[in-house]
Formats: structure tokens, sequence, C-alpha cells
């Protein structure tokens, strides 16, 4: 199954230093979505990498963090 993993930041280089990092740890960037209005990042995974991404988001000390099954539209 596929998760999206998505975290909130209050601070928009914190937001930005996490998705450079996922960048750096090999994540897709096709997979990876940066929403700057809303300092949040959605990260598409694999159940297996899931734990990896959500422990390379709360790093950067995010507000919120959740996932849930992903849903192509």
């Amino acid at each position: 199954m596929t998760q999206t993993v998505t975290a909130t930041y209050q601070d928009l280089m914190k937001a930005a230093n996490a998705y450079d990092e996922l960048i750096a740890e090999g994540f897709p960037r096709e997979k990876l979505y940066f929403d700057k209005e809303a300092s949040q990042i959605k990260v598409i995974v694999p159940d297996d990498s899931k734990p990896e991404a959500e422990k390379i988001l709360s790093r950067h000390q995010p507000d919120d963090l959740w996932a849930r099954p992903y849903e192509a539209h």
C-alpha cells in the first residue's frame, strides 16, 4: 500500500529544510509536494518507507505530522 505523509510547519525555512533533506536522502522529486503558502510538505511513499519519511520530517519540528493511505486522483 502507498501512504501520503504530510507535515505542516509554522516556519517556511523548516519546511524548506525538510524538503531538501528528503531529496538528499533519495526520495524522488516527483513524489514530493511542497506547498509554500501552507508551509506543508507531502511525501508519497510505500509503506516500508513511511517510517523514514516521518523521521526526516520530524527532525525539522513540524507543528503537525500525519499519514493516510494515498488516493490517486
